[in-house]
């Protein structure tokens, strides 16, 4: 539901039984005076908080989810900026003073853009992270991981209406990937398997190509699909069409890749100023790290071939 909306909804039925009280709370909180809009609820319990981070372009921040009720999970406290941390404790601290708690912190991958606020926010906390075991061994002498995360762990929170998250063994952007699956709404926070903005840079080594589909393919065959929460860019209303559009694109950039070997073209950089016509040369430097994991993956499908310890491929 669109967050103003819920607001309302909330609020009505919050003052069902004293009307006069309405106009004002209606009003009360600052996004309704045009204040500026950084914690949105999407659903009961399921909280965006976005941050600034030194990410990829085109986006600029994470988007950092806090779910539960009277428990709450911390899903990629991300900013490494003090102001931005600062702002995000104001926000936990708000739900806190409602008798919430937090439970724990979830790292969806390895990447500093997810990570980064991770200490200061346990050390406020005093709560644990936890992370799935690839992502632990990549974060070693770098961050401190409580407990490991494997694929289908259920974390199950105490609160109405409550809410039942699956965490999902996700590679292809990354080795140790999670999303999470709210079983109940069939919401996902997606990480970086799937964002708002753009679209996921697949890089080898640490990126599969392979992997990468198999995770999409298998979140369109989940049993509930409802809405993709990305930690960049807006949320998705629409799950299955969003995912079936990343497959789709991914295969139609892959067979682009394979139009341009077959025509000639030999290294990757060769490959994305034909198979990318549709982007800036700008982002052509990204676009070469998606190429080589596409190159990998038609390699081993034995659709081209590439010298030996050399990038340079023919059909």
């Amino acid at each position: 539901m669109a967050p103003p909306t819920l607001h309302i909804i909330g609020t009505l039925a919050a003052n069902a039984g004293s009307v006069e009280r309405l106009p004002a709370a209606l009003v009360a909180l600052p996004e309704a005076q045009r204040g500026m809009v950084r914690k949105i609820e999407f659903r009961p319990g399921i909280f965006l908080f976005p941050v600034k981070t030194p990410t990829l372009p085109p986006a600029t921040h994470t988007n950092c989810y806090i779910i539960g009720g009277d428990e709450m999970i911390v899903i990629d406290p991300a900013s490494p900026y003090e102001e931005e941390q600062k702002n995000l404790d104001a926000f936990i601290d708000s739900l806190m003073a409602e008798g919430r708690r937090v439970r724990e912190i979830f790292i969806t991958h390895h990447h500093p853009d997810h990570y980064a606020g991770v200490d200061h926010l346990r050390a406020k906390l005093s709560v644990p992270v936890a992370a799935h075991p690839l992502t632990a061994d990549r974060l070693a002498g770098k961050l401190k991981i409580d407990r490991h995360v494997e694929d289908n762990e259920l974390i199950e929170l105490a609160g109405e209406p409550g809410w039942r998250l699956r965490a999902l063994y996700t590679p292809g952007h990354t080795r140790g990937h999670l999303c999470f699956y709210e079983e109940i709404t069939g919401a996902i926070m997606t990480g970086d398997l799937i964002v708002g903005i753009g679209t996921v840079v697949i890089d080898p080594p640490e990126g599969n190509m392979r992997q990468y589909y198999d995770s999409l393919q298998m979140l369109l065959e989940l049993p509930k699909l409802s809405s993709l929460f990305p930690a960049h860019g807006p949320a998705i209303g629409s799950a299955a069409p969003k995912i079936r559009e990343y497959i789709e694109h991914r295969t139609m950039r892959e067979n682009k890749i394979l139009d341009a070997v077959r025509a000639g073209a030999g290294t990757p950089s060769e490959i994305v100023a034909h198979a990318y016509t549709d982007v800036s040369p700008t982002l052509y430097w990204l676009a070469e790290r998606s190429t080589v994991a596409h190159l990998e993956k038609l390699e081993e499908d034995g659709l081209i071939s590439s010298r030996d310890g050399e990038r340079y491929y023919t059909a």
